[in-house]
């Protein structure tokens, strides 16, 4: 499958809490996707020889738990999200291989067509997250659209999120609305982004 040929995805933000993990790869980019998942609770294992600064930094700190070795066929049992990011594109591609051909969804960086679901560029401002994607295509285009959205509705984003009161039954749909029952109104929004 190329690039041209992905099929359209279905966005939805997972609770991770305690959900096993696997991220096999040790350097830099492995290293964001597991700072990712320990930020959102998941239980998370590398598998790699070697490893990023951070990630050591994570697994010295018992936030992880890394095997320092290769990669081995049956590694992706018993975790529900899998992450293929060695940069070696034989190996990349065996761990997606096996992490689909047991139903798990599995994330490979640099060939997103060889797995089931892909990561967003995100930025976090209070309550509200914010994810751009371009399903694969374009990963540096999808964070520089994340950084020009973040800089301009971070400061508007937290002042309107921090006084949110989630006091309507969730039968009510938005849980949550302006005290004065009106639309949402971002500063200067008639400047559009």
């Amino acid at each position: 499958m190329s690039y041209q040929s992905l099929p359209a995805l279905y966005p939805v933000f997972l609770d991770v809490s305690g959900l096993p993990c696997l991220v096999v790869g040790g350097g830099p980019v492995a290293s964001r996707k597991v700072s990712g998942l320990v930020g959102a609770g998941a239980a998370v294992r590398v598998v790699s020889p070697d490893a990023a600064p951070e990630l050591a930094a994570l697994a010295g700190a018992g936030r992880v738990t890394w095997e320092r070795r290769r990669y081995a066929p049956g590694d992706a049992r018993g975790h529900a999200l899998v992450f293929a990011c060695t940069g070696v594109p034989e190996v990349d591609a065996a761990v997606a291989a096996e992490a689909r051909g047991l139903g798990l969804w599995v994330n490979v960086a640099g060939a997103p067509e060889l797995g089931n679901m892909i990561l967003p560029a995100v930025h976090r401002a209070g309550s509200l997250t914010l994810a751009i994607s371009t399903g694969g295509m374009s990963p540096s285009l999808a964070r520089a659209l994340r950084d020009r959205l973040a800089a301009v509705l971070e400061t508007a984003v937290t002042e309107l999120t921090t006084g949110m009161r989630f006091a309507l039954p969730a039968s009510e749909g938005d849980r949550c609305r302006p005290s004065d029952g009106g639309a949402w109104r971002l500063p200067r929004e008639e400047e559009g982004l």
